[in-house]
C-alpha cells in the first residue's frame, strides 16, 4: 500500500481534528439507523450543542475537506430543486466511503483496547468445560450432527478468545499498577486486598479447571474426533458459498477451525520443552501477588520518612526548579554531587574580587594572562598527598594450593559417586546394593529428576542431571516386587523399577559399573518407624539435597544409626 491510501486518516492531525472526528461519529450513528445519506444541516444537527460551531458553514467546510481526504463522497442534492436557479446552487448530499468507515472502525478499534483493563474471566473456564463435554457428546453419535458442532466449536472459540485477549490486557493493567504508572497511592493501598483475592481464586480455578480442560482435550484427541468435527464445523460455514468457490471455501475454512483448534490446545497443554499458556498465566499471576505486597511495602517505607533515590532526585529537581538563578544552582550542583572546580589552583577571596573586577576575557591567550599561584608542594611533587610505603603483595599460592587441593578432592567424591552409580545397563532397583552418603545424594537428584517427568499412564522416562554429566531411564515393572537402597542412616524403600544410569561424561558412557561387594540383607525398621518419614543423607556433597521424590510410593523408611553386624545380628 501506498501513502496516499492513509488519506482518510489525515483528519487526525488537522488542526480541526475533534470537529472532524465529531462528523465522522455522526455519520456512523447514522449509519446503525440505516440512514445512508445526511445533508449539512443534518450534520450540524447531530453535533453536540456545547462544542459544535457557531454558524451552519464550518460544518460545510468540514465535510467538504473530508471528501477530499476520501472519508466521505458528495452528491448533488437534487430531491429539493423547486426552480432552474436551484440547479445552479451548490447543494450535495453526503454519505461513508469505505475507506472512511475502515478507518473509523480502526480508530474505535485502537480507543477501545488503548482503555480495556481486561479481566481474568474464571466464568470463560466453566464454559469451555462444558463446550468440550458437549464436543464430546456430539463426536460419540454415529453421524454428528453439523449444525450442533459448528454452534458448539463457535460458543469454545469465542469464549476462549475472549478468556486470552482479556487475560493478556489484564497482566498489562496489572503490571502497570505494580510499576504505580497507572494509579494513586492511596487508591493502590485500598484496590491491594481486594486485588489479591481476585488473584487467588482465578489461579484456584485456572489450576482445577485447567487441568480439567487438558483433559478434556487430551481425550478428544487421542480418539481421533477433531478432526471431523472441524471438517463439519467448516463445510458448515462453507456452505452458502459461490458454486464454483465452494471447494476453496470449505479448505480454507477447515485451515482456520485447525489453527483455532492448535491455538486452544497449546493454550491448556504443555509440549515436548514448552510450557502452556495457562501454566505461564498461572506463574504470572503467582509472581505478582509479592510485586505487589512489595510495592505496598515500598509505600509504607515512603510515607514513614525513609527515601530513595527516585526519591532523592525528584526533591533535588524540585530544587533545580525552586533556585533564584543560575549561580545559585551551581552551588546546588556542586553540594549534591561534590564535582567542584580544580582544588590544586590556590585561589582566595583577594583573587575572586580582582577577577570580578576586571575579568580575563576568553580570547586572552594562556601566555598573556595573569598568573595562578599554584603552591609549591604541588609544583614539586605533583601532587598535595603525602605519598608512604606501598603495600606489601600478600602471598595467598599457600590458600590456592588448599582451594586447589579441595576441588580436587571433591572432584574425585563426585567422580566416585557418579561411577559408583553407572549400571552399565538396564537392572533393578534393588540389586543397587548400599550406597555412601555422596552416591545416595547423586542417586536421589536423578532420581527426582526422573521421576519429575512422570505423568499418568508413563511407564517409562528418562532425565538427565542439572550439570549435564549423567543420564537416567527408570522404567516401572508390574510384578508388584519392592526395592530398598540401604545406607549407613536408613534405608530407602518402595516399589521396584528397572533402572538404567549412564556416564555422559566420559566416552563410552554404557561402561559396567565396577564390582561391588554383596549387598547386605534388608534391614527392617522398627516397629515405631512406621509412618512416612523422609531421611536426608547428611554428608559432604556438591550440592544440597533435593526436595523428597514426588512418587508417593517410594517413602523412606529410617532406620537407627548404629552398627550395622550387630544391627543383623539382633533381626536374625
Amino acid at each position: 500500500m501506498t501513502s496516499s491510501d492513509y488519506t482518510p486518516f489525515a483528519h487526525l492531525t488537522a488542526p480541526n481534528a475533534p470537529l472532524y472526528r465529531q462528523v465522522m461519529r455522526a455519520f456512523l450513528a447514522a449509519k446503525e439507523r440505516f440512514a445512508v445519506h445526511l445533508r449539512p444541516e443534518d450534520v450540524y444537527a447531530a453535533l453536540d450543542a456545547g462544542s459544535r460551531p457557531a454558524e451552519l458553514e464550518a460544518v460545510t467546510q468540514a465535510l467538504d475537506k473530508l471528501v477530499e481526504w476520501g472519508n466521505l463522497r458528495a452528491d448533488p442534492d437534487h430531491a429539493r430543486v423547486t426552480a432552474v436557479e436551484d440547479f445552479y446552487r451548490r447543494r450535495f448530499i453526503y454519505q461513508l466511503t469505505r475507506a472512511g468507515e475502515a478507518a473509523e472502525a480502526a480508530l474505535g478499534t485502537y480507543d477501545e483496547v488503548l482503555g480495556r483493563r481486561g479481566e481474568l474471566q474464571a466464568v470463560a473456564l466453566h464454559d469451555i468445560v462444558t463446550q468440550l463435554r458437549a464436543l464430546l457428546v456430539i463426536a460419540a453419535e454415529d453421524e454428528p450432527d453439523p449444525a450442533k458442532t459448528y454452534v458448539a466449536l463457535s460458543v469454545l472459540t469465542a469464549r476462549f478468545t475472549d478468556l486470552a485477549d482479556n487475560a493478556r490486557a489484564f497482566m498489562g493493567s496489572l503490571q502497570r499498577t505494580i510499576d504505580l504508572h497507572d494509579i494513586e497511592v492511596e487508591a493502590f493501598l485500598a484496590y491491594k486486598d481486594r486485588l489479591i483475592q481476585y488473584l487467588e481464586r482465578f489461579i484456584q480455578d485456572l489450576i482445577t479447571l485447567g487441568g480439567r480442560i487438558a483433559l478434556l482435550i487430551g481425550e478428544l484427541e487421542e480418539q481421533e474426533r477433531v478432526g471431523p468435527l472441524l471438517r463439519l464445523a467448516a463445510a458448515r460455514e462453507a456452505a452458502d458459498a459461490a458454486p464454483e468457490e465452494a471447494e476453496r471455501a470449505e479448505a480454507v475454512a477447515y485451515q482456520r477451525w485447525v489453527a483455532r483448534w492448535s491455538g486452544l490446545a497449546e493454550w491448556f497443554v504443555s509440549g515436548e520443552g514448552r510450557e502452556s499458556q495457562a501454566r505461564l498465566l498461572r506463574g504470572r499471576a503467582l509472581g505478582s501477588i509479592p510485586q505487589l505486597l512489595a510495592v505496598v511495602r515500598q509505600l509504607n517505607e515512603r510515607r514513614a520518612g525513609r527515601s530513595d533515590r527516585s526519591a532523592d532526585f525528584r526533591t533535588l529537581a524540585r530544587w533545580f526548579a525552586q533556585a533564584p538563578d543560575d549561580a545559585a544552582r551551581h552551588r546546588l550542583w556542586r553540594v549534591a554531587f561534590g564535582l567542584h572546580s580544580a582544588r590544586h589552583l590556590t585561589v582566595d577571596a583577594e583573587t575572586l574580587a580582582e577577577r570580578t573586577a576586571s575579568p580575563e576575557p576568553a580570547s586572552t591567550p594562556w601566555s598573556e594572562a595573569r598568573p595562578l599561584r599554584i603552591s609549591p608542594q604541588l609544583r614539586r611533587t605533583g601532587s598535595y598527598e603525602r605519598r608512604g610505603k606501598p603495600r606489601k603483595v600478600a602471598d595467598r599460592s599457600e590458600a590456592k594450593r588448599r582451594l586447589a587441593e579441595v576441588a580436587a578432592r571433591q572432584s574425585e567424591e563426585t567422580r566416585r559417586a557418579r561411577d559408583r552409580l553407572v549400571t552399565g545397563g538396564p537392572v533393578r532397583l534393588s540389586r543397587l546394593g548400599e550406597l555412601d552418603p555422596l552416591a545416595f545424594q547423586l542417586f536421589l537428584r536423578l532420581l527426582g529428576d526422573a521421576l519429575a517427568t512422570w505423568r499418568p499412564g508413563t511407564t517409562t522416562t528418562a532425565a538427565t542431571s542439572g550439570d549435564g554429566s549423567m543420564e537416567i531411564r527408570l522404567t516401572a515393572l508390574d510384578d508388584g516386587s519392592t526395592a530398598e537402597v540401604h545406607t549407613v542412616d536408613g534405608v530407602f524403600s518402595g516399589p521396584d523399577h528397572l533402572i538404567h544410569i549412564v556416564d555422559l561424561t566420559s566416552g563410552h558412557g554404557d561402561r559396567a559399573a565396577p564390582a561391588q561387594a554383596p549387598a547386605p540383607a534388608p534391614v527392617q525398621a522398627p516397629a515405631q518407624a512406621s509412618a512416612p518419614v523422609s531421611v536426608p543423607a547428611p554428608g559432604p556433597g556438591p550440592g544440597p539435597v533435593p526436595d523428597p521424590v514426588p512418587d508417593p510410593d517410594l517413602v523412606p523408611v529410617p532406620v537407627p544409626r548404629r552398627d550395622t553386624a550387630a544391627q543383623l545380628t539382633e533381626d536374625r
